[in-house]
């Protein structure tokens, strides 16, 4: 088993990205319940796991942009297992090129969850390249809300990704 990092997602981030919720929801297929919630979470878990500070992001303010500069967070919300992926979604990837792309899973109690609780562990599980995402297999990834109306996603297993050991000596800024 690779071993990833992990952030303990707080009482206080999730209050603050319930705040959040309708400044940053776009108009889009929906996976789940807690999609939004989730991505802004994976933004904060991101920035206190690289700045030291969940505060230090963008949210708000980055709507149809990258997430950091350079960098795009994808966030799921499942239990967590090393046969998870990144994934990214195709019309997403023909958008806007991030040269990094990070997962982070946050770990609820099932794949149907409707909520993220305090004290949720979020495992920031690797990085690739955009070259990588774009060689990726393609996926119909399905949805958590019924059997039908996926959504066609680029899939790295986490396993795959690099390791974030290695994230700041690749990444320039």
């Amino acid at each position: 088993m690779n071993t990833y990092k992990i952030v303990v997602v707080t009482e206080e981030m999730i209050n603050n990205a319930l705040t959040m919720l309708e400044k940053v929801r776009v108009n889009r297929t929906v996976a789940s319940k807690i999609d939004t919630l989730t991505g802004i979470i994976g933004e904060y878990v991101f920035a206190q796991y690289f700045y030291g500070d969940w505060k230090i992001n963008n949210v708000g303010k980055n709507k149809g942009k990258v997430d950091f500069e350079n960098i795009e967070i994808k966030t799921s919300s499942f239990p967590f297992n090393e046969n998870l992926n990144l994934l990214v979604r195709e019309d997403y990837a023909a958008k806007r090129k991030a040269p990094f792309y990070i997962q982070i899973i946050l770990d609820v109690e099932s794949s149907k969850a409707e909520q993220i609780k305090p004290n949720t562990k979020a495992y920031i599980c690797g990085w690739a390249t955009a070259q990588e995402v774009d060689a990726a297999m393609v996926k119909d990834m399905g949805s958590k809300l019924s059997t039908t109306g996926g959504y066609q996603c680029r899939c790295i297993p986490i396993k795959e990704l690099h390791s974030m050991d290695d994230f700041k000596n690749n990444y320039n800024h």
